[in-house]
């Protein structure tokens, strides 16, 4: 009977002991800004694209780094929110096809990636997405009407909190999660994350506020966020919305996709820039 009972009280500190690191580690679990390095591996000039070095300063005096990179005869602006892994320098495949389809494209990184300044919190990602659309709407002078806005895995649930509190011309949210007790329940379900969890994310929140199309972009092979997380964000979206089925993992599934990938974002696209162009008409003949 005493065997038994040591028995459980291991097994007790070794639960609390894996709820307690969890807790704790929160922010490396989620966060990756040095897992390939805070130094850039390339610019946009390697894929031969022109581009502006940007600095921003957010709300709380935290200097963050991003590019600007112009299209030939733009249409619109895409806002571009990575995931949670390495910087911009990493992206260079998604700004090549979003430049392709006539449209400037405005990366940056979040504080404590990259080339950014501060430490990175879920608090402080916020503040940097309204310091990137302040840069935008205010510093540039672009219509939030040719605003695109684009995230991708945890970019994807900052692009939403964005579009939430404003109103561009169309969201597009690709591999992305309901929130992180959500996704931390399927990865740890035997442990109470719901209660442990220190962040929210809470993309479904966000998507339900939207005032403008919505694009739901995943793999039903996503190998990091499951395919049912990206549903539940598109159930819980109001009624103007689509779904692109991608195949391919989580991190290559844009580009094992190909063409349907690019054909699925295009039709979106010029969908959404036609609606913010007919409302403005039908504004001025008012």
């Amino acid at each position: 009977m005493n065997a038994i009972w040591k028995f459980l009280f291991i097994g007790a500190c070794l639960y609390a002991g894996l709820a307690a690191l969890i807790y704790f580690r929160q922010s490396s679990l989620l966060f990756y800004p040095n897992v390939a390095g805070r130094n850039l591996a390339a610019t946009p000039q390697r894929i031969g694209l022109v581009f502006e070095d940007v600095d921003l300063l957010t709300s709380d005096r935290v200097r963050l780094h991003g590019w600007f990179i112009p299209a030939d005869n733009a249409r619109g602006t895409l806002l571009f929110f990575h995931g949670n892994a390495g910087n911009i320098s990493h992206r260079l495949d998604s700004i090549a096809i979003f430049n392709r389809m006539n449209l400037d494209v405005f990366i940056f990184d979040y504080r404590g990636y990259g080339q950014s300044q501060g430490k990175v919190s879920e608090t402080g990602t916020y503040r940097d997405a309204e310091a990137a659309w302040s840069y935008l709407i205010g510093t540039r002078g672009i219509d939030p009407d040719k605003v695109i806005v684009f995230g991708r895995s945890l970019g994807s649930s900052i692009a939403a909190w964005l579009a939430s509190r404003h109103t561009p011309a169309a969201l597009i949210l690709e591999s992305s999660f309901s929130s992180v007790p959500s996704m931390a329940q399927r990865l740890y379900p035997f442990l109470p994350v719901r209660w442990l969890s220190k962040f929210s994310y809470d993309t479904r929140q966000y998507v339900g506020a939207l005032a403008c199309p919505l694009l739901v972009v995943h793999s039903r092979n996503d190998e990091i966020i499951p395919y049912a997380e990206g549903r539940l964000v598109f159930d819980a979206a109001p009624a103007d919305k689509q779904f692109l089925d991608l195949r391919g993992g989580h991190n290559d599934g844009f580009l094992v996709s190909g063409e349907a990938y690019i054909d699925g974002l295009r039709s979106f696209i010029d969908s959404s820039l036609q609606q913010t162009g007919n409302r403005e008409a039908d504004s001025i003949r008012g």
